[in-house]
């Protein structure tokens, strides 16, 4: 068994590389990345020995050189994790999320398509079913629930779902989907809400919160997300959609200061910040499909889940200064400097 990740030097990939090279040793994976600045691959440092992980460097958008890679290696399966994913970015630059999630993926399913592979999987969010409002707890997100974005992040995204539905359909491509919730846990880009806090407390920083805090995400751990994405690899069926969520919703001011209270620190460092344009208010998944049909369940709660994520961020230090630097600090001043 042969298996391509692409982006697999990212958050959610560099985990499911390690989660598969751990529970199948003798698999073969091939890691695909383009190393743009969310791609570390000190992500892969404690496997890079392994003899069955393989490392190529390249852009899913290069067709020529994605082409090349099938040829040669013939994968059985392609699991596509590779996209541009914060949606701050993605309203400061639409250009390289449509290239990257849309043409990218296409590029991927050509080649699924001209070289027989058995399974193409793609890793899509809950963002692409919009939001749910806050005073509706009983709402959730199924995966019949209709497409509507808020973000061009979110529109790529669905763009790029609606294009593997129609790949499978009109030429046969075998499918899956996965929409998750978000995702938390090692390895995490110091953008995101949770290691941006982490690191933030640590340096004595003003913690950005975006309007009120009260906007709700359902949080899963990246192990919970990786476990979810090997059974549909494994017992998924052909075409269908698969919704991934943790069953633990918080709002971003409650996790904010969850990491406070563990970290021992005072809330003297929240500071609100005019709120993101289209900021959904609230994310919720049910995950009854793949818990009925495979029996899959989250294991981490957010209370376990967030502690041990915090003490990696704690032993890891390295992993993390090295990042805090350079185009991520230019980024960082232009977001957050002047709200």
């Amino acid at each position: 068994m042969k298996i391509f990740v692409t982006g697999g030097a990212g958050f959610i990939g560099g985990n499911f590389i390690h989660f598969m090279l751990t529970k199948y040793p003798d698999t073969k994976i091939v890691c695909l990345d383009s190393l743009t600045y969310a791609g570390n691959l000190s992500t892969l440092k404690s496997v890079e020995t392994n003899t069955n992980l393989q490392f190529i460097k390249i852009d899913i958008t290069d067709r020529k050189g994605i082409f090349s890679l099938f040829e040669a290696e013939k994968p059985n399966v392609v699991v596509n994790f590779a996209a541009e994913s914060h949606v701050d970015r993605s309203i400061e630059n639409p250009d390289i999320f449509l290239k990257t999630n849309i043409l990218g993926t296409q590029v991927l399913l050509d080649a699924c398509r001209k070289y027989g592979t058995e399974r193409f999987h793609q890793i899509s969010t809950d963002e692409v079913y919009g939001d749910l409002p806050l005073d509706r707890p009983d709402l959730l997100f199924k995966e019949d629930t209709p497409i509507q974005t808020s973000s061009p992040y979110s529109a790529s995204k669905a763009s790029a779902d609606l294009l593997v539905q129609a790949y499978h359909r009109t030429f046969g491509v075998p499918v899956t989907i996965s929409r998750c919730s978000n995702n938390y846990g090692p390895y995490q880009f110091p953008e995101k809400l949770i290691p941006l806090t982490i690191i933030n407390i640590l340096a004595g920083k003003p913690l950005p919160i975006y309007g009120t805090g009260q906007n709700v995400r359902d949080w899963l751990h990246v192990d919970d997300h990786c476990a979810a994405v090997d059974l549909i690899l494994n017992k998924g069926n052909i075409g269908e959609i698969y919704n991934i969520g943790g069953h633990n919703e918080r709002s971003n001011i409650e996790v904010v200061k969850t990491i406070i209270e563990i970290l021992g620190k005072g809330q003297e460092l929240i500071t609100y910040v005019s709120d993101r344009k289209g900021h959904d208010l609230r994310y919720a998944i049910n995950p009854a499909k793949i818990q009925n049909d495979m029996g899959w369940k989250p294991t981490t709660s957010f209370e376990e889940g967030i502690e041990k994520t915090i003490a990696w961020y704690l032993d890891n230090r390295k992993w993390w200064e090295e990042i805090i630097s350079g185009e991520y600090q230019t980024y960082y001043s232009k977001m957050y400097g002047k709200r």
